[in-house]
């Protein structure tokens, strides 16, 4: 959950230039090959303020000048603010959660969507964008590959250079304390402790995730509820 919210707040962050130009009151789009929806409508549609939207725009524009963004490129900004590890698969994941359509691009209106939810949604949008996050094959369930997949791209994204230093098998146990077939109760000095999955998920046993438990365990864990408050009011 932390992976998505900090570097999430990281992207935004470096978008967000300051600039002495003055910002027209609607995006200036004669350069560009998409062009985006009204301000007034991403306004209405999202939790942003017309000036956070310009703001935004204008940093997504600076990386992207298409008004579109590819795959390809999404890993090569985000990879970024990882050089000590391997974004790639995290990268590629975040990627496919951006783009709503599935059409291989994010356009800027995908991704201040996704930023609004992560940053000012409710509790449960933020909760329902990261079970979607999970769930690669989006058949409204996470298992364990799917589960596993995830974590060990989260892993592979930290590098080598972490404290303490993490064991070959902490995707594993991760993935297991998260399915409680390990006793959750169990120390694991594989895991830094702001890391571990949260109390059981898979709450009837049957092998698989369903959003309502995500929400409900999510909900459960004070960890994970104060990291989806940390980022509020980076803008």
């Amino acid at each position: 959950m932390g992976a998505v919210m900090g570097t999430f707040s990281s992207l935004q962050t470096k978008q967000r230039r300051p600039s002495k130009d003055k910002i027209e009151d609607e995006l200036e789009m004669t350069t560009v090959c998409h062009r985006p929806e009204g301000l007034e409508q991403l306004e209405a549609q999202t939790n942003f303020t017309k000036r956070e939207l310009q703001v935004l725009y204008r940093g997504f524009k600076n990386e992207c000048p298409s008004g579109v963004v590819n795959e390809e490129t999404f890993k090569q900004i985000y990879a970024q603010f990882f050089p000590h590890g391997d974004a790639s698969m995290y990268a590629h994941y975040l990627f496919n959660a951006f783009d709503t359509a599935q059409n291989g691009s994010v356009k800027f209106e995908d991704f201040v969507m996704a930023l609004s939810i992560l940053l000012r949604g409710t509790v449960h949008e933020k909760l329902r964008w990261t079970f979607n996050l999970y769930d690669i094959n989006k058949d409204g369930y996470i298992n364990k590959e799917e589960m596993m997949d995830i974590v060990k791209a989260i892993y592979d994204m930290m590098g080598k250079y972490t404290y303490p230093v993490l064991k070959e098998d902490a995707p594993r146990q991760h993935v297991e304390v998260f399915f409680q077939t390990l006793a959750a109760t169990q120390p694991s000095t594989a895991m830094p402790a702001d890391f571990l999955a949260p109390k059981k998920m898979d709450k009837n046993k049957d092998g698989v995730v369903t959003l309502d438990e995500f929400i409900e365990s999510c909900q459960e864990d004070d960890n994970i509820m104060r990291s989806l408050q940390l980022f509020e009011n980076v803008m």
